[in-house]
């Protein structure tokens, strides 16, 4: 059925002819992940969902918001978008995420989660403002609910009876890893009820061939729900009315529901269980791996690995926080629903009860690291940087004003590739280099981030370590002893023609650049961006005329013209270039056309070093 470009087309289709549409996208979304690697899991469970939703209401017209990106492969297929995805994700090719400028179809984009009902509970006022008819239908996952905006926007949403949003909870038991927390049992209690169920099967026969029981069901649904589940529901103590649990791959019953939610005005939820991975037993039976497989064989299951021999900084960082654990008993560790995505499963496995995954909800993951550390703990709080900018004022009110010893480990650091605009770690060094009480670390290769995780834990003070995604240098680290290192920085190459002056890993970039100039370059590993290191960057300035700075990260306020604003005070005035991501945002593709789009991947670097 790959002749269906629209959900006009669904709309004519009978669900028959849906199911097997159904099977047609699944297939699909399978065999692009296969060979162009995109988040699968999700997008493979809510492929049922996404047919019922364009088939039911008249998209774009009606508005559907999707929380995230992972569950909206199948939405981008449907929407005219299905000979571009094989290209999704890559350079050029359409974005893993709903995205405005993209389709008409993608009301909202959203590349962090629990933004949904926020986002579609403004859009529905402002419609309401208008006068306008349209639905407007919020979809987000069990482990996006765990974040405090999705709750904000429950809050404020159910406080406008009159407005009309239906909030389409996924619940398939899985974010990224394994959901925690109350509201995971909550879901969980709802879901298993035989009583509740049983009722709900009846009120959905009696609501879908009576419309006049629509009526009496907005004035009573409330009270008969709490006497069959003999508590108040969570969803509806925030005024919405609640209606499930139905099961999200039943596309008749999915159907015959929404059909009849739209008969409903006001603020409603509707409760779904889907299963992570659907209709590939693989992904079915490890959704935390299939969550993000990379490339595999279909036929056979298997995901075909990287040919490298380096280990990635994420696994770095999680054996040495588990060594640091084992040397004191101070330490733990504190993850924002991200323990296998930074590795801190390594410790976890090992010391469960001293590491806590407080799931997606990192400005509570850095205040509650606040609290362990004041009295006593010495915690080690790792949040992808482009994540840690929703927890900025935490750090700042409950961390560095403190001066407490929080160790900020900040994983995905710089551009991270095919995830693109949402998930670049662009900013950090900017945000960050501004804040009092704050040391900022970039270590350059696999040893450095495990010395500065042990100096990190010697200090009384909050520390911040950024570093990239991916692979690192191939350095030797895991059989080597810590040792106290000083804040210096490091000369990595003599020269008398130029000086480079890098952050973190741009140093090896830096080194490569140099192997090729015809000129004489030296280079320097600034190791610490804060505190600037003044006595070696007074020494520079006082032996060369032309600097070049780089780092992975925003030029603009970032380290590089920090530097250049030193040497403006100082006695010296040499000619600075700073190289490094520009005012913009960065689109999607491999982390190496990025670097080259940005002018500071190595060709770069000679280039400025010869127009210098």
């Amino acid at each position: 059925m790959n002749n269906v470009d629209s959900p006009k087309a669904l709309r004519r289709m009978s669900v028959g002819e849906l199911r097997e549409y159904v099977d047609d996208v699944r297939h699909y979304i399978l065999e692009c992940c296969a060979v162009n690697p995109g988040h699968l899991g999700s997008s493979l469970g809510t492929v049922e969902l996404t047919v019922a939703l364009h088939h039911v209401y008249n998209t774009p017209h009606d508005r559907i918001v999707w929380d995230v990106g992972h569950q909206a492969y199948a939405h981008k297929i449907i929407t005219g978008r299905r000979d571009a995805f094989v290209d999704n994700r890559k350079r050029g090719g359409i974005s893993g995420f709903p995205r405005m400028a993209e389709s008409p179809y993608d009301n909202f984009g959203a590349g962090h989660s629990s933004v949904s009902i926020s986002a579609a509970f403004g859009i529905a006022k402002s419609m309401e403002l208008r006068g306008e008819e349209q639905h407007v239908v919020a979809v987000i996952g069990d482990g996006a609910l765990t974040g405090g905006l999705a709750f904000e926007g429950l809050n404020n949403a159910g406080a406008s009876p009159n407005t009309d949003i239906l909030v389409i909870l996924n619940d398939n038991e899985m974010s990224i890893d394994k959901p925690v927390g109350a509201l995971d049992h909550y879901l969980l209690r709802i879901s298993t009820s035989k009583w509740y169920n049983k009722f709900k099967s009846s009120l959905w026969g009696i609501l879908s061939k009576t419309p006049c029981i629509l009526k009496l069901a907005r004035k009573t649904g409330n009270a008969v729900k709490h006497g069959v589940l003999n508590n108040s529901n969570l969803f509806e103590s925030l005024n919405f009315r609640y209606f499930g649990v139905v099961d999200g791959h039943n596309l008749e019953e999915l159907i015959s529901t929404l059909q009849s939610l739209k008969e409903i005005g006001g603020p409603k939820l509707l409760h779904i269980k889907t299963t992570k991975g659907k209709g590939y037993a693989p992904a079915e039976q490890d959704p935390s791996i299939w969550h993000a497989p990379g490339r595999f064989d279909i036929a056979t299951g298997k995901r075909i690995p990287n040919k490298y021999t380096a280990e990635r900084y994420q696994d770095v960082f999680g054996q040495t926080l588990l060594d640091l654990a084992q040397m004191d008993e101070r330490i733990v560790g504190v993850t924002p629903a991200m323990p296998s995505g930074c590795s801190m499963n390594i410790m976890m496995r090992e010391m469960p009860e001293r590491c806590f995954d407080v799931g997606i909800a990192e400005g509570h993951a850095v205040t509650f690291s606040a609290g362990l550390a004041a009295a006593g703990s010495r915690p080690f709080c790792n949040i992808y940087s482009s994540f840690m900018q929703r927890a900025y004022d935490n750090v700042i009110h409950d961390v560095a004003l403190q001066n407490l010893p929080v160790v900020l480990c900040l994983d995905r650091a710089g551009l991270v590739g095919e995830d693109g605009a949402t998930h670049h770690g662009a900013f950090d060094l900017v945000y960050f280099s501004c804040v009092p009480n704050l040391t900022i670390a970039a270590p350059r290769n696999e040893w450095q981030l495990r010395q500065m995780m042990y100096a990190a834990t010697k200090r009384e003070s909050p520390t911040v370590i950024r570093y990239p995604r991916g692979l690192g240098e191939g350095v030797e680290w895991r059989n080597t002893e810590f040792v106290d290192t000083d804040m210096r920085s490091e000369e990595l190459k003599a020269g008398s023609d130029v000086a480079i002056i890098a952050v973190g890993t741009m140093a090896n970039v830096a080194l490569r650049a140099a192997e090729r100039s015809t000129q004489s370059i030296a280079v320097y590993d600034l190791r610490y961006v804060k505190p600037l290191d003044v006595e070696m960057l007074d020494s520079i300035a006082s032996r060369f005329t032309k600097i070049i700075t780089i780092e992975d990260g925003a030029v603009r306020g970032g380290v590089g013209e920090t530097i250049a604003a030193h040497f403006a005070r100082s006695p010296y005035n040499p000619k600075v270039k700073n190289l490094g991501i520009g005012d913009e945002f960065v689109e999607h593709g491999k982390p190496a056309e990025l670097y080259a789009d940005c002018a500071y991947d190595e060709s770069a670097v000679v280039e400025a070093i010869e127009a210098m």
